[in-house]
């Protein structure tokens, strides 16, 4: 057992545990174990491609991976050298990509070549008059187009050291490290800007609440564009040293292969990732013994599924986990001394250095017991949204985040999460605004007016359900509205619900009334 690494950097944490324990694990792919001082090495190879490229500190680098080495390779070189990733996800089509690209300003785009039937090769060489500030394309398991650069090749520079320690020493703690998109009430994405001080503030707290040190493993499921895979996952398990398995893409098969070579000491995912595992026969008749710490993030554990998780693992402590992109990753968790009663009815407490308050509608703080907005302080909470001003005062204001969900305080000081003050819902653990969908679904020609809430769902915890009102003379299909969408958004913003209808509720001011909709669910 080791203690928790304390670093103002992200890459001085990485190059500590290359020091401390070069040749331990740092992660498996695939069978290979893949040492502390291997990520080190390669990661400053690719820090030196890329200033042979002529990046600079502040620019920024867009990737398009699974959970794969080279996602990680790319990350830890980006922060060595003040290079600023921009999280994308394989699930991305093209409306996305070309809003999230155009304003982050991203200068280049790490993606794979291929992934099922999408060819990022051919998709990109069409694609790239609708990103001007992209400038460079490297493609990662295949060839890419004419002027791309292998990935390959930045893995295998020769390094100028002196060139490499100057970026170095250029790098501080409140610089930008990776800019995560959240989806906005309005529709537009919002760049949540991520400092290495404030996503170490969230890993540190999390390693030193949750133990995590050498002894421990597990899989590595949570995608690394979301603070869930790259904050609460990877970076909290390299200040405690901890390895873990990388598991591409969710499936609960291939866990179950990885964990029958691998025995986990912790289990952590969305519901929906436990649910499904323990949905899985091959998955409960694996030795469970050793698990340790079981993490459920998102909100607080229903009691059936608390139920099941402490069936499943005799020997675990099980944990609730509450964050936000923007606080770099969580910031509440259940203490160690929460009952079976208290994880289910709350998220837990802040953990490390964070303050929470509860205010009212004008921004008043609310006494014990009273329900109103949860707003959160401390190192981990971000500064800003990316080239957003009006909404980076709405949301951060003297150093709070308002988070839009309601809440209140219990006497001994754990919070009592009520529900969303934002229509967000969250399908099987993405967050999805129904706005951003309807606003695609309205550009149909068909569709003349669309409304879209959250329902529960006993698999992926809430599923999206939109009414439409056809457009005169039209009679869509559902299955036409879903292939539209597909065309054009994330498959976990995809409607799984689409109910028509000749009207829908209003309010006097002309407003579709949503909450007549949800009573109807």
């Amino acid at each position: 057992m080791s203690a928790i690494i304390q670093a103002k950097l992200i890459g001085r944490a990485l190059e500590q545990a290359a020091v401390e324990s070069a040749g331990d694990t740092m992660m498996i792919y695939e069978g290979k174990a893949i040492s502390f001082g291997e990520v080190n090495a390669v990661s400053d190879r690719v820090a030196a491609g890329l200033l042979k490229l002529g990046f600079k500190k502040g620019d920024r680098i867009g990737i398009i991976g699974l959970n794969q080495p080279e996602w990680l390779y790319t990350y830890f070189a980006a922060a060595k050298i003040g290079v600023v990733i921009t999280g994308l996800s394989v699930r991305y089509r093209d409306s996305e990509l070309e809003y999230i690209l155009n304003q982050s300003e991203t200068r280049a785009v790490l993606s794979l070549a291929q992934l099922g039937e999408m060819d990022y090769v051919t998709f990109f060489k069409g694609f790239r008059e609708k990103i001007p500030s992209v400038k460079e394309f490297m493609f990662m398991g295949g060839d890419g187009f004419d002027g791309s650069i292998p990935f390959a090749g930045l893995m295998t520079t020769d390094i100028d050291k002196s060139v490499l320690d100057a970026a170095k020493d250029r790098v501080q703690p409140a610089d930008d490290m990776i800019i995560i998109y959240t989806s906005g009430t309005t529709g537009t994405p919002k760049g949540a800007v991520i400092s290495h001080k404030s996503q170490l503030a969230s890993a540190t707290a999390q390693a030193i609440h949750t133990k995590i040190n050498s002894d421990d493993i597990f899989p590595m499921a949570l995608p690394f564009n979301h603070v869930g895979g790259i904050t609460c996952g990877v970076l909290t398990a390299l200040l405690g040293k901890a390895k873990y398995v990388l598991i591409p893409m969710f499936s609960p098969d291939y866990i179950v292969e990885q964990m029958s070579r691998y025995p986990m000491t912790m289990a952590t995912g969305v519901p929906t990732m436990h649910v499904l595992l323990m949905m899985t026969k091959a998955y409960m008749d694996l030795d469970h013994s050793k698990t340790r710490i079981v993490v459920v993030g998102g909100s607080n554990v229903d009691g059936t599924l608390l139920k099941q998780l402490y069936d499943t693992y005799p020997n675990a402590k099980v944990m609730n986990l509450y964050g936000l992109s923007e606080s770099s990753g969580m910031l509440v968790m259940s203490p160690w001394e929460s009952d079976f009663d208290m994880t289910v009815q709350s998220i837990g407490k802040p953990i490390g250095e964070v303050t929470v308050k509860v205010v009212d509608g004008n921004g008043q703080a609310l006494p014990t017991g009273e329900i109103g907005e949860l707003c959160f302080k401390g190192d981990a909470v971000i500064k800003k949204y990316h080239n957003m001003p009006e909404k980076t005062a709405e949301a951060f204001r003297d150093g709070w985040v308002h988070t839009g969900d309601m809440g209140f305080l219990n006497k001994e000081g754990y919070i009592i999460l009520k529900g969303r003050k934002k229509e967000m819902y969250i399908q099987g653990g993405f967050n999805v605004y129904p706005v951003e969908v309807e606003n695609l679904i309205a550009s149909h020609p068909k569709v003349a007016m669309v409304a879209g809430i959250g329902v529960k769902d006993n698999v992926l915890g809430e599923v999206g359900r939109y009414y439409i009102i056809p457009a005169p003379g039209s009679d869509p299909s559902e299955e036409e509205i879903k292939s539209f969408c597909r065309e054009h958004l994330a498959d976990y913003k995809v409607p799984k619900q689409i109910v028509f209808r000749s009207e829908l509720p209003m309010t006097p001011a002309g407003k579709i009334m949503k909450s007549a909709l949800e009573k109807e669910s």
